[in-house]
């Protein structure tokens, strides 16, 4: 009962948000002269509207999905990691390179893709950890940072050595990977691939792991009150470094589906373009941090974004419908986090001077 509590919970925030969301987009509809109701459909249709266009939804939710999942886990432990564009950046071309040269069957190199795509994300963000827990370099900064060197050494990599020098593509890439090496459709035809049912299987391991585990109490200690865990026995750094080789490692894994599941090799700006990292962020923040509420939040931006692309095919509103959505979650999420924060500090304030007074 109170697991279901506490996933109620967490749906009760973005649903909240999501309707707030709408009604911004309706004034914004409205403006442009449309109908709110027929656009409505229109993105309903564009997301779920046949078997084709959930598919669709559902493949853009994956590398949301995972990016949030990782995101949660380190939030979880008080662990701000906003690096999570350069870490599946890092596992996309990681696992891209490893697909394409590594002399072995096909499966092999798919298997050995997927688990390079996971340890160099979680090794590039267990990077910034160290930083911190070494030379007190704020995560928060660093992790943002090596974003940018992520992701420009990464294009360096498909402008220069690694680029596919046989088309005429406008954007560098790399040669394409061999068929033996993508990742299995779910349905033939559809956009849809395994990579979804790894997230899926990612969600439900890491609640276990949250609600069944010593790490996963520990972890939650260190998020809730990291002065009491100290004293409790909690190792912060050994919590800390092991979140976000978690995290990273999860947005490692993010890329590598893309890669292999998508667009079958690396093509510069597919994976920072469509701001998964962002949007897995956003996902993250609406589902509070709970690993089964990130699988909704996931669909529910995902849908936001392939809806808008149905609503522009069809009607007069531009695709950035979803980013002035969008725009108003963040928005939601913010002023929740502001008043969370002076909240906290008003009650600090009154029980140090109730410590005073006694």
């Amino acid at each position: 009962m109170e697991a279901i509590k506490q996933l109620s919970k967490s749906l009760v925030q973005p649903l909240l948000a999501v309707v707030i969301g709408l009604l911004t987009g309706a004034i914004f509809i409205a403006a442009v002269g449309e109908s709110i109701l027929g656009t409505y459909q229109e993105m309903w249709k564009g997301a779920f509207g046949s078997f084709y266009f959930l598919t669709s939804t559902l493949a853009r939710a994956t590398p949301i999905m995972l990016i949030a999942l990782g995101l949660s886990l380190a939030f979880r432990a008080g662990v701000f990691n906003l690096g999570a564009e350069g870490q599946m950046v890092c596992g996309a071309i990681s696992a891209t390179l490893v697909a394409l040269y590594l002399p072995a069957p096909g499966l092999v190199k798919m298997l050995a893709a997927l688990v390079t795509g996971v340890l160099a994300g979680g090794l590039w963000s267990l990077f910034a950890g160290y930083l911190e827990a070494k030379f007190r370099i704020q995560l928060l900064i660093s992790s943002l940072l090596l974003n940018y060197v992520a992701v420009l050494f990464a294009s360096y990599l498909v402008s220069d050595p690694f680029q596919d020098k046989t088309g005429s593509a406008a954007m560098p890439q790399t040669p394409m990977l061999e068929k033996s090496v993508w990742l299995p459709k779910l349905f033939p035809g559809m956009s849809v691939h395994a990579g979804f049912l790894f997230a899926l299987a990612a969600a439900l391991l890491i609640f276990f792991v949250i609600r069944f585990t010593a790490f996963g109490y520990e972890v939650k200690m260190l998020g809730q009150n990291p002065f009491f865990s100290r004293y409790g026995g909690v190792n912060r750094v050994r919590v800390m470094l092991t979140s976000m080789f978690l995290s990273g490692g999860l947005a490692g894994l993010a890329g590598t589906v893309e890669v292999l599941g998508s667009h079958y090799r690396y093509v510069e700006g597919a994976l920072t373009v469509p701001n998964f990292a962002w949007t897995g962020l956003m996902a993250t923040l609406l589902a509070n941090s709970h690993p089964i509420g990130v699988i909704f939040t996931s669909l529910l931006l995902a849908a936001l974004q392939t809806g808008a692309m149905g609503v522009e095919r069809n009607t007069e509103v531009p695709l950035e419908l979803a980013s002035v959505i969008q725009a108003v979650l963040i928005l939601f999420i913010s002023a929740k986090f502001t008043y969370s924060w002076w909240k906290n500090r008003k009650s600090k304030r009154r029980e140090s001077q109730h410590g005073r007074a006694a």
